[in-house]
């Protein structure tokens, strides 16, 4: 995928794109950008998609804004792996938010993007104050040449599938139900890093990965696969949260691997959580902590069979 960063120099060719946060790239995106690939193999035109970093409610309101599913490097990925062939990412600072409606249509999606086709979702508004909708892109279309169509929500379950939707599953600890909305187990990935070594004196040493999403969209211990350390899936158990009682206080993802012991540090992994066995939780001392782990690791085995 070829990915611009902002809009200032224009890509070298026309469009068919599609514009959204795409955060956590669910069943609803993928749909989109199904559509999305088919028009640009029908025109003969790459599929872009239009994206800004950081989120729009970040911008506005940060501390107040949701929790990302994804970060900017996994939706990139994710959106390549559907066919994505160029994204463009616009920083969303104050300029990029004072743009009215129609200095967006024609800077950004006209000289910045030279669009042919757009494609966006039913609720899509963007411009100074929200002014742009459907209505304003059908008639800067028919003015300036592209077309525009709007997809309809896809349901599941008599559920809207939605980012929000995701959240609230991963926040409940249904993973299931995450997983039935996104199309795929939820996930995270990261590169191992060196951390405190606290889990190797207890026994279980972990693969430690510093994560980008602040604040998480969710915390606890879960039952994990690893991808990244081979051509299968490792089987392990994960805490995902600021670990309490060792006076922990930034995000962080320790993953044990069951009966491995391989060195792994600057490796890039992927952990996808496929179970919730608990919430995170302090505890009065270590020999607890200790005691712990083991049973969640004991949990972990029976889930997997192992």
């Amino acid at each position: 995928m070829l990915v611009y960063r902002g809009y200032s120099r224009s890509v070298p060719t026309p469009v068919v794109l599609a514009i959204g946060n795409f955060d956590g790239v669910h069943l609803g995106h993928a749909a989109l950008l199904a559509r999305l690939t088919q028009v640009g193999r029908d025109l003969g035109l790459p599929p872009t998609i239009l994206t800004f970093e950081p989120h729009p409610r970040e911008f506005f309101a940060p501390d107040s804004a949701p929790a990302r599913l994804t970060t900017l490097r996994e939706k990139l990925e994710l959106l390549a792996d559907l066919g994505v062939a160029q994204a463009m990412v616009c920083p969303f600072n104050a300029a990029f938010a004072a743009l009215s409606a129609e200095d967006f249509v024609e800077q950004v999606l006209c000289q910045g993007l030279q669009l042919r086709h757009l494609i966006i979702g039913d609720d899509f508004r963007f411009g100074r104050g929200r002014q742009g909708d459907f209505a304003l892109l059908q008639a800067a279309g028919r003015r300036l040449g592209f077309g525009v169509e709007a997809m309809h929500s896809v349901v599941v379950e008599g559920e809207r599938v939605s980012s929000s939707g995701v959240r609230r599953a991963l926040a409940g600890g249904d993973m299931t139900h995450a997983a039935r909305l996104l199309g795929r187990t939820y996930a995270m990935d990261g590169q191992v890093s060196h951390g405190d070594k606290i889990g190797r004196q207890l026994g279980f040493a972990t693969a430690n990965i510093r994560i980008k999403h602040n604040p998480l969209p969710m915390t606890g211990v879960f039952a994990v696969e690893v991808g990244g350390l081979g051509e299968r899936s490792l089987p392990g158990v994960a805490n995902l949260g600021i670990r309490p009682t060792v006076g922990g206080t930034r995000p962080l993802l320790e993953v044990h691997l069951f009966d491995f012991d391989r060195d792994i540090y600057g490796a890039h992994i992927s952990v996808r959580f496929v179970r919730k066995l608990r919430d995170e939780q302090r505890f009065p001392n270590l020999d607890a902590l200790k005691a712990q782990i083991a049973a969640d690791a004991a949990a972990a085995r029976a889930y997997f069979k192992l």
